[in-house]
């Protein structure tokens, strides 16, 4: 992608691509730019990995990350998730370098709207971990290229609860021989807005419920609401339980928790919850079943696409959250098949996909 006649509105932009050629989980990403003004505190990353099916959709996470290459990594590894999700979209995401809790300010996200505006379409942003509507407001202040704001759709956790949910349904179905969770034992990890919402379709549908929270009061609403036992923050992963749910952040599924585990399935909304890639392998040993957390977390991408996509992916969002889902038969039915991690085959599927579609844009 082209990237030297952006107009940066006095940004200081640097194109980092050919330097995160060397990082492992760059996948051919089409362009990465670093963004920063220290009039605003703004310290940006997006990451557009593949434009092939449609401009790059993806959310804008903000977290107080330890060093920029870690920033980096994440962008390289969040902005692969719409290859999957059988949109006409591709893959991006944004990262913010900040503490979400004191450093929002309206000039730091209007001088990210002004980022975002610079790539003139071919990045879309919305709200993630760290970013909520009032922040896509003041983003909206200074483009148009951002969905999840108060004048749209607003916020995606509802919906990305329900894929997940619907989801691990899926799971269930093939790891326990039933599709419906009623009676079955879910323990969930993180109660931030996807994970809670989560919690109500599950006691809802009538599985018991232990959960974990660094907000104590967050635990307490549940116990009282949901009837949920609750656990240790370190102590979730040796509950014995049908499926094992993050929903807080990633990288914890490693080697010091896996051995841990007492779940027969692996279904939650947190995005890289592998810390390596070999660590799916390492499920797949144990016999847990693993749905790649970015094809069981789409619904919300689904949700903000919807204000993108709205004539060619029509009104009803359920149903569009049930087609991309049913990429975890394939994944599941084919990982048994070929005696693979569901987590490689989840990238080998995206890669065809991608691949397929650039063959036919070729041809015509």
């Amino acid at each position: 992608m082209e990237t030297s006649g952006l107009e940066t509105s006095g940004l200081n932009v640097h194109d980092v691509t050919e330097t995160v050629r060397t990082f492992a989980d760059f996948k051919e990403h089409e362009c990465v730019l670093v963004a920063s003004e220290p009039a605003s505190g703004l310290h940006g990353v997006i990451a557009i990995h593949d434009r092939t099916l449609g401009p790059a959709l993806g959310g804008c996470r903000m977290w107080t990350y330890a060093t920029e290459a870690a920033a980096l990594t994440d962008a390289l590894r969040l902005s692969r998730k719409a290859a999957l999700a059988g949109l006409p979209l591709g893959g991006g995401k944004a990262i913010l370098i900040g503490d979400s809790k004191c450093d929002k300010t309206e000039p730091l996200f209007r001088a990210f709207g002004r980022f975002v505006e610079a790539l003139q379409g071919r990045y879309i942003t919305a709200e993630d971990v760290g970013t909520s509507v009032r922040e896509m407001d003041w983003v909206a202040k200074e483009t148009a290229h951002v969905t999840g704001s108060s004048q749209t759709g607003g916020n995606p956790s509802p919906m990305t609860a329900l894929g997940v949910f619907l989801g691990m349904k899926i799971a269930a179905r093939h790891r326990l021989g039933q599709e419906t969770l009623q009676g079955r034992r879910v323990a969930v990890q993180g109660l931030g807005h996807v994970g809670y919402e989560l919690c109500k379709l599950l006691h809802r549908e009538g599985a018991s419920l232990v959960v974990t929270d660094l907000d104590a009061a967050a635990c307490a609403r549940a116990a009282q609401e949901l009837q949920a036992d609750i656990a240790e923050p370190d102590e979730i992963y040796a509950v014995e339980a049908d499926v094992f749910a993050p929903c807080a952040l990633g990288a914890i599924l490693r080697d010091e928790t896996l051995p841990n585990l007492q779940c027969k399935i692996v279904a939650g909304s947190a995005n890289n919850q592998l810390q390596t890639d070999r660590h799916g392998e390492a499920l797949r040993k144990r016999g847990i079943l693993y749905a790649p957390d970015y094809v069981i977390n789409v619904g919300g991408l689904i949700y903000v696409a919807a204000e993108v996509l709205a004539d060619s992916l029509g009104t009803d969002i359920e149903a569009a959250i049930h087609r991309a889902l049913a990429a975890l038969d394939e994944i599941f039915e084919r990982a048994e098949r070929e005696n693979m991690a569901t987590n490689r085959v989840a990238d080998r599927i995206a890669g065809e996909r991608l691949a397929k579609a650039k063959a036919a844009s070729t041809a015509s």
